[in-house]
């Protein structure tokens, strides 16, 4: 039995051109999943059309005081909006540091592809839009 190995694509969403063709950008493997992540954690609660509960609502915690308790559900919330929207990856593990000076938390999540091997990781820093 052999295992498939599925090559994940998505958009850029910069939406740069290519410099040849003049299309938009497109993402694959990891960095695809990489940008999807990030994209599902900064998502609120009730920002996408017909699914009002998709996405992470992180920003409503970052109206907090900037602390380890927060940074600690922080760590909760993001675990649970992977696990509930993105089948695609296994979560090997988040850390959430509060970051007092400038007023925000540094995240980093490390996690695997499903079906492939090596680790990936993704890094953050969160704060609140003055």
């Amino acid at each position: 039995m052999s295992l498939e190995v599925r090559e994940f694509k998505d958009l850029d969403l910069n939406f740069r051109a290519h410099p040849v063709t003049g299309d938009v950008v497109k993402k694959t493997g990891n960095a695809a999943i990489i940008a999807a992540l990030r994209n599902l954690v900064l998502t609120n609660r009730f920002e996408k059309p017909f699914r009002p509960f998709y996405g992470g609502d992180v920003r409503s915690l970052l109206f907090e005081n900037v602390s380890p308790v927060v940074a600690s559900i922080l760590e909760s919330e993001i675990g649970n909006t992977i696990k509930n929207y993105e089948p695609r990856v296994n979560v090997i593990g988040i850390r959430a540091q509060a970051n007092i000076e400038k007023n925000g938390y540094n995240i980093t999540i490390q996690f695997s592809i499903n079906n492939v091997e090596e680790p990936a990781t993704v890094s953050m820093f969160l704060q609140q839009v003055q």
